[in-house]
């Protein structure tokens, strides 16, 4: 038995003997588009993720407030006396019958319509309870950019409620 003729060495190692095989791999121009596009995405995902949280955090101001009208009410009919909601568009805060001075997250801003002979100074607007559960009435509107979340108060009946509507 001899030895293998130079074929079968070939196949078996193909760098010997000067056995030329190219290896195929990516452009330094693909990957530059690669990376490119993957920096694209990932700007996109960043821009929906702050406009989500943006959002979220405005949804949930709303609900705060709406909750605290709601609970100002209900102290109205249970203790039987007028009970009051103060809303500071200069500070963009706002009172209830147990919590002072609370304040938006930053970026919303606050207004509100009421009855002008609530309003306890120039930049302050109020909407009082009875005890029967009606109101002054009025609307008080979260403002985010081009977003507006309104809170109506209605004055028959005292009920709140919150609409999400785009801006005009």
């Amino acid at each position: 038995m001899g030895l293998a003729p130079p074929r079968v060495l070939l196949c078996l190692f193909p760098h010997v003997r000067g056995a030329r095989r190219r290896v195929r791999g990516f452009t330094l121009l693909e990957m530059l588009v690669v990376i490119l596009l993957i920096g694209i995405a990932a700007a996109a995902v960043s821009v929906s993720v702050t406009q989500g949280l943006a959002s979220a955090r405005i949804n949930a101001a709303s609900g705060e407030i709406a909750a605290a009208l709601r609970a100002t009410r209900a102290q109205a009919i249970v203790q039987g006396k007028e009970q009051y909601f103060d809303v500071d568009i200069g500070a963009d805060t706002w009172s209830d019958a147990k919590r002072k001075g609370v304040r938006l997250p930053k970026g919303l801003k606050l207004s509100i319509t009421s009855a002008l002979e609530d309003r306890p100074n120039e930049h302050t607007g109020r909407i009082r309870f009875f005890p029967d559960g009606s109101s002054t009435g009025g609307h008080i509107i979260l403002h985010s950019g081009r977003r507006e979340w309104r809170i109506n108060v209605s004055w028959l009946t005292g009920q709140v409620a919150v609409v999400d509507k785009v801006a005009t």
